[in-house]
């Protein structure tokens, strides 16, 4: 069993002067993974980037780890600049026809809100289970958060993956709320797509994402960001093709350009860190805190969304969240509210004590009064 406060006060600095209750919103980022981005950094001024083919061989032996976190493949993995990246890539990638129509949860995240309207495509809004009742002959394509960032209810992804192939659906999924702290079994699920903005639960700086792009749907999906490194033959720069590209047959084709490489060594680092504590570890962990977070919250009056979630989202009568987050705050306890849900989001780098200031701090009656 790993000693989490030795690891928690060895990597996670800003832990010491607060109490965070808020990865939902931004990960903390150890500092095996500012040491990763400093060397880096000091490895460019060594070699005055001459080398820079050798950071894309570094980034290329990132994408195993990355498939071994999620069970997929090497070949499945891409670097984006962020989730919302992959969702256009998706929406773009696909031939649209009047009357068409994209499926999903309601109160879900702004990305797969926007995407669809923006591109004149019909979207059809349903909670759960009446989701799967709702697919249909326009049905293209379902887009899901696999957890709410509202109130942190975890899709059944397994389940929406079935149904969307026996109705030859697209199914994508955006993991940026879930993925590092709860397993997600790529090679199970098999969604056609699963992107992974890293700044929230994989405790990376903002600015890098990862896909997982299923081999069924990279022949009919072609790149929507051409580039340089389009071609086959990229790593060839003194000779590069001047005619049209020739595509690899891996999600590496989805890349493009140039890779934002101080972010991937600092989520190798973040990656190397995971796979030591074991995916499965990290989750009982997550799980564990979640629990006790519930339980505070559950004595304090909160009435509690979905109570198995690694977002603890609660609702408590005659109280405003957005005050109550604000109160928190001013206490040194970072929490967020979501459409009237005060929400508390616990990773493996908590601990009991963090939670006992949240407790004691809804036990005071001026935080209560304030937060009317």
């Amino acid at each position: 069993m790993p000693d989490w406060q030795s690891l928690i006060s060895a990597e996670f600095p800003a832990l010491e002067r607060w109490t965070f209750l808020n990865t939902a919103s931004f990960g903390q980022v150890p500092r095996c993974a500012v040491a990763a981005m400093e060397r880096h950094l000091a490895h460019r001024d060594e070699l005055a980037c001459h080398d820079f083919l050798d950071w894309f061989e570094d980034h290329g032996a990132l994408r195993p780890k990355l498939a071994r976190l999620i069970n997929a493949s090497g070949e499945d993995i891409a670097y984006t600049p962020n989730a919302a990246s992959a969702m256009a890539m998706l929406m773009h990638g696909i031939d649209w026809r009047e009357g068409d129509e994209v499926l999903t949860f309601e109160d879900e995240f702004p990305i797969q809100v926007y995407a669809p309207q923006a591109r004149g495509v019909k979207l059809v809004q349903a909670p759960w289970p009446e989701l799967l009742e709702r697919i249909g002959p326009r049905t293209r394509l379902i887009a899901v958060s696999m957890m709410s960032y509202t109130n942190g209810f975890l899709a059944p992804c397994a389940e929406i993956a079935a149904a969307a192939r026996k109705a030859g659906v697209l199914f994508y999924v955006d993991g940026t709320q879930g993925v590092g702290a709860l397993r997600f079994d790529f090679g199970a699920i098999q969604p056609d797509m699963l992107a992974v903005d890293a700044y929230k639960w994989m405790m990376t700086p903002n600015g890098v994402s990862f896909i997982a792009v299923h081999p069924r749907l990279r022949p009919k999906l072609a790149p929507l960001t051409v580039g340089w490194r389009s071609d086959r033959g990229w790593r060839d720069v003194a000779n590069l093709n001047h005619g049209a590209p020739r595509f690899v047959e891996s999600a590496e084709k989805y890349e493009g350009g140039m890779l934002p490489s101080l972010q991937l060594y600092a989520l190798d680092a973040v990656v190397d860190m995971m796979l030591k504590l074991t995916p499965e570890l990290i989750e009982k962990r997550v799980l564990d805190l979640a629990a006790q977070s519930r339980a505070i919250l559950e004595r304090h009056g909160g009435v509690i969304a979905w109570p198995d979630s690694p977002i603890q989202a609660a609702c408590f009568q005659g109280r405003d969240a957005v005050a109550l987050a604000k109160a928190l705050h001013q206490r040194g306890i970072l929490a967020s509210a979501r459409h009237g849900h005060l929400r508390i989001s616990t990773h493996f780098y908590n601990n009991e004590r963090d939670l006992e200031r949240l407790d004691e701090a809804l036990n005071d009656r001026s935080l209560t009064v304030a937060a009317r």
